[in-house]
């Protein structure tokens, strides 16, 4: 056999094993040209080549066998030429390929028509049974091209072939979902949305699952990571509800028995003497084989304060822990963790709550884990980077666990995030136009790191993109003779300007107690250490018009405290230095803003 003969041949079985995938027995499969797998195709579904349909079937199958070959040469040449490709050429080649989509979907639109009529002629219902169900699968074509992701209300879909099932449930064909409770198009959708804006250029070698909740997707989470006897290292300002279910439930010794330990800093200097330090403490449980991993929450609840999450990771990772960030108040648009070009800066895990900023209209309550892809899911069977497919967050944990997150909030999520960085940038602008103001006033103690030296204004600047604050902290009157009666009518006196509700990220400013409700469920001592007192307010800026919440906080201050401190109010910053404060501050941000992004020189090039 000739030389040319060989390649000919390696051609044609290369051309035949990437068109397998299409066949109806694409695992058992003995075909070794694309017109044995077409009639073979042919003979599994009992169609006669030689009749006139048979031969029309055979030359249509033949032909997509061959397309599913030229596609994954065509993607094989994308990702070959992406990166050395020129502007322009980069819009030929997008245009050209969504061009391609609409001519598969208008071929499969055309073979609805036959479809439908050999569907209706199967049965015929009469007397009383006059309904009989339409088969769903003729009206989907056209929702490929709907604007804005469809709403896929389902909790089953239609199989193919059984061993494109079979090759479902091992989760090695995408293309087939199995149920609703584990992935639906719409969540799907939301999924690669959240990992392009948080994984930027990275976004290939990351996953993520959504989950109902943000506490439901740290549960998942923990659950995963976490075994028996491990040792957890977690930032001490969390979410009430995490400290929670870490404290009663994971570090319960009828549970995980997992110990925790509770790191006060924010620097990665403050971390590396604290990690040594527990791990010294828990050197038995540790060499007998438990492991040591670490949380934490940055900008943290419920100061903002953030911590130096770059540093930490590169220290944890270097003595091979893994680390799980909860960023939900810095959302993907102040800071970007997962896109540090050091992967050893990089967190293992993304958390967020969808129900705060990103989604922003406070109608929704969804979580999200994102983390690199081989943690996330392999199919059954596979071993990446020596990680098993069964411990991968959708065998272990997604999969059988069932708090998946459904399409409607889905939808929701990716409606919100359409205006989250106008949100963000709003946000902004408020929370150091009125933390300053209220730092004007020496009654007022304000933990906000947007204020100029501050503890952790330096590392808000550093962490942060623009050196921009988060849009959360707290403000508290200890140290002065005021009341607790007093207090609370004042409180009370801030509705309707700041709502008194305990979610946050919405577009209103939220004002709350945290001692009273979202760390109620810590002891007291717990919340001294948290910096969290009975006059601690909680304030999550929103996008309103700060002057007026300025004002309204001025009158309510007029109304309940001047009469028990006589001139109280007055002792702000003058009105006109609040108007001077906030023009300043909002051409400043927007600066910031509007020049950071790329030149119309750099787009072109």
């Amino acid at each position: 056999m000739s030389t040319t003969d060989t390649a000919s041949d390696n051609v044609t079985a290369n051309i035949t094993d990437q068109a397998k995938i299409l066949s109806p027995k694409r695992n058992t499969t003995q075909a070794n040209t694309i017109e044995e797998l077409t009639n073979e195709q042919l003979a599994h579904f009992g169609i006669d080549k030689n009749s006139e349909y048979g031969q029309a079937l055979f030359n249509t199958a033949q032909h997509l066998y061959f397309t599913q070959a030229n596609m994954q040469q065509l993607w094989q040449v994308t990702s070959d030429t992406l990166e050395g490709l020129s502007k322009e050429n980069k819009v030929a080649y997008f245009n050209a390929k969504k061009f391609l989509s609409f001519q598969i979907a208008k071929i499969l639109d055309t073979l609805q028509n036959p479809f439908r009529a050999t569907y209706q002629s199967l049965s015929k219902q009469s007397g009383s049974q006059v309904s009989k169900s339409h088969y769903p699968l003729f009206d989907n074509v056209t929702a490929l091209f709907s604007a804005t992701p469809v709403v896929v209300r389902t909790a089953t879909y239609v199989y193919a072939c059984t061993e494109w099932v079979d090759d479902a449930f091992q989760g090695k064909e995408s293309t087939h979902q199995i149920y609703s409770r584990l992935l639906n198009p719409t969540n799907i959708s939301l999924a690669n949305a959240i990992v392009d804006l948080e994984a930027g250029p990275y976004s290939a070698d990351y996953l993520a699952w959504n989950f109902n909740s943000g506490m439901a997707a740290i549960d998942a989470l923990l659950s995963n990571v976490l075994s028996h006897d491990d040792v957890l290292i977690v930032s001490r300002n969390v979410y009430g509800g995490v400290y929670q279910l870490l404290h009663d439930f994971f570090a319960r010794d009828n549970r995980l028995n997992v110990r925790l330990e509770w790191f006060d800093g924010y620097t990665s200097q403050e971390f590396s003497s604290f990690m040594q330090q527990t791990k010294l403490k828990h050197a038995k449980r540790l060499e007998a084989g438990s492991n040591l991993h670490v949380y934490m929450e940055s900008p943290c609840n419920p100061h903002g304060y953030v911590l130096d999450v770059a540093g930490i990771c590169k220290i944890a990772h270097a003595s091979g822990h893994v680390v799980m960030l909860d960023a939900t108040l810095a959302t993907p648009i102040l800071h970007q963790p997962l896109q540090r070009q050091d992967k050893d800066e990089r967190p293992d895990y993304v958390v967020h709550s969808y129900t705060k900023d990103i989604c922003g209209s406070g109608a929704t309550t969804a979580g999200v884990v994102i983390g690199e892809a081989y943690r996330m899911f392999q199919g059954k069977g596979d071993c990446v980077k020596g990680y098993s497919w069964s411990k991968t967050m959708f065998w272990d944990v997604y999969y059988i666990k069932g708090a998946f997150l459904d399409s409607e909030k889905a939808f929701d999520v990716l409606t919100g995030m359409k205006t989250l960085e106008m949100r963000i940038m709003q946000k902004v602008i408020n929370t150091c136009v009125f933390s300053q103001f209220l730092a004007s006033h020496k009654s007022f103690n304000v933990n906000c790191h947007a204020i100029e030296g501050h503890p952790n204004a330096e590392l808000r600047e550093s962490q942060m993109r623009h050196g921009w604050p988060c849009a959360l902290f707290t403000v508290d009157m200890q140290g002065t003779d005021i009341s607790r009666d007093a207090f609370v009518r004042f409180f009370d006196a801030l509705e309707p300007a700041f709502s008194h509700q305990v979610s946050i990220g919405q577009h209103n400013t939220i004002v709350l107690c945290p001692a009273l409700t979202s760390h109620s469920e810590l002891d007291p001592e717990a919340q001294a250490k948290s910096g969290i007192y009975l006059t601690t307010m909680r304030v999550a800026m929103g996008t309103d018009n700060v002057r007026e919440l300025i004002a309204h906080f001025i009158n309510s201050a007029r109304l309940h405290i001047d009469p028990v401190m006589p001139g109280f109010s007055e002792k702000f910053m003058p009105v006109n230095e609040i108007d001077e404060l906030y023009m300043k501050t909002s051409l400043r941000v927007s600066q910031q803003h509007y020049s950071s992004g790329a030149s119309v020189k750099d787009m072109l090039g």
